[in-house]
């Protein structure tokens, strides 16, 4: 299974195996990561599931929506890095993602 490597807003970082086909919110969620809130459940219509992402991995996903954009334009932590964890499809080719979550608005 591929591994997301994530790191809480303590600096703590924690290895988790997520399963393909979950987006990258419900793989920290399932993990018992509660720092994510994703009020929305996953329908990119808040920012709670913020995380900066690795620049090493930026080519590799998919595009930012209009919305994902302007939901990000909420937070004021958003950086070039930032992503709404839900608008993220895990899965092998993500392996050993990093992902930091965004401190609380």
């Amino acid at each position: 299974m591929p591994q997301l490597i994530v790191t809480t807003r303590e600096g703590e970082e924690r290895a988790i195996e997520g399963e393909a086909g979950l987006s990258v919110m419900e793989v920290i969620r399932d993990a018992g990561i509660d720092e994510i809130l994703a009020l929305c459940g996953g329908c990119c219509s808040c920012a709670t599931c913020h995380v900066h992402v690795d620049p090493e991995f930026a080519a590799k996903l998919p595009k930012m929506s209009e919305d994902e954009n302007d939901l990000l334009d909420s937070s004021l932590t958003r950086d070039d890095t930032s992503r709404l964890s839900c608008q993220l499809p895990f899965g092998p080719e993500l392996d050993g993602l990093r992902v930091r979550i965004a401190e609380e608005d």
